[in-house]
C-alpha cells in the first residue's frame, strides 16, 4: 500500500481498479462520489480539501471560468459546480483514472474535465481552487503553480490549501516574492488556507 500512495500523480496508475464510494457532506451539499484506487485520498475526502470546501470564500457571481487544479476524483470540482452558479467548471489532472472519475461525478453539470495539455491556451480563470500536489517536489510544484496562476484573469484569485509541515509558509513567501499577493485566510488542523491574487 505504501508504494501505491505515490501513484495519484502518475498519468496512468499502475494499481488495479477497485471502485468505491466516498460521501461528501457539507452544510450546503451532500453527495456520494465515485472513487477508486490510484487517485489521491481514494477512501475519504482528505482534511485539507475539506477545510478548503468549508472555509474558502464563495465563488462570486461574475466568475465565468473556475478551475479545480489537481482534481483527483472531483470533490472540489463537484462543490464548485454547485456553488458557482452560471460558471463553467474546469477540472484538470494528469491522472487519467482521476479524470474519468471526475467526469462521472460531474455528470449533468457545465464542466470540462481535461489533462493539463488539453486546456486551450486562451482560457483564463476567475477562480482556482486547489489542494496542490506538494509531494511532486518543490521545483515541479513551482512550475505547476506558475503555469496556472499566470492564467488568472486580472481580478482573479486562487485558494490553495497546504499542510503547514509540508511547507505552507515557505510556499506563501515564494508566491509573494514571485509577485502574487498571498494572504493566509485561516490555519486549522495543521493546514493553511491561502488566497493568491493575480499578478
Amino acid at each position: 500500500m505504501a508504494g501505491e500512495a505515490n501513484h495519484y500523480f502518475d498519468v496512468d496508475p499502475s494499481s488495479s481498479s477497485e471502485p468505491r464510494a466516498v460521501d461528501l457532506v457539507l452544510p450546503d451539499l451532500t453527495v456520494t462520489l465515485h472513487s477508486d484506487r490510484g487517485v489521491f485520498s481514494a477512501d475519504q475526502v482528505d482534511p485539507g480539501t475539506r477545510l478548503l470546501l468549508l472555509d474558502a470564500p464563495m465563488p462570486e457571481p461574475g466568475d465565468a471560468n473556475v478551475l479545480d487544479l489537481g482534481c483527483g476524483y472531483g470533490p472540489i470540482a463537484r462543490t464548485l459546480a454547485q456553488r458557482a452558479v452560471g460558471a463553467h467548471v474546469w477540472a484538470v489532472d494528469v491522472n487519467s483514472r482521476a479524470r474519468a472519475l471526475t467526469a462521472a461525478n460531474l455528470d449533468g453539470f457545465a464542466a470540462t474535465v481535461a489533462s493539463p495539455d488539453d486546456v486551450p491556451d486562451d482560457v483564463q480563470f476567475d477562480l482556482i481552487w486547489s489542494n496542490p500536489p506538494i509531494r511532486i517536489g518543490k521545483q515541479a510544484l513551482h512550475q505547476l503553480l506558475t503555469m496556472w496562476l499566470d492564467r488568472l484573469t486580472p481580478e482573479g484569485r486562487a485558494i490553495l490549501v497546504v499542510q503547514k509541515h509540508l511547507g505552507a509558509d515557505s510556499l506563501a513567501r515564494w508566491l509573494t516574492n514571485q509577485g502574487w499577493a498571498t494572504t493566509r485566510l485561516c490555519s486549522r488542523r495543521g493546514y493553511r488556507l491561502l488566497e493568491v491574487r493575480a499578478r
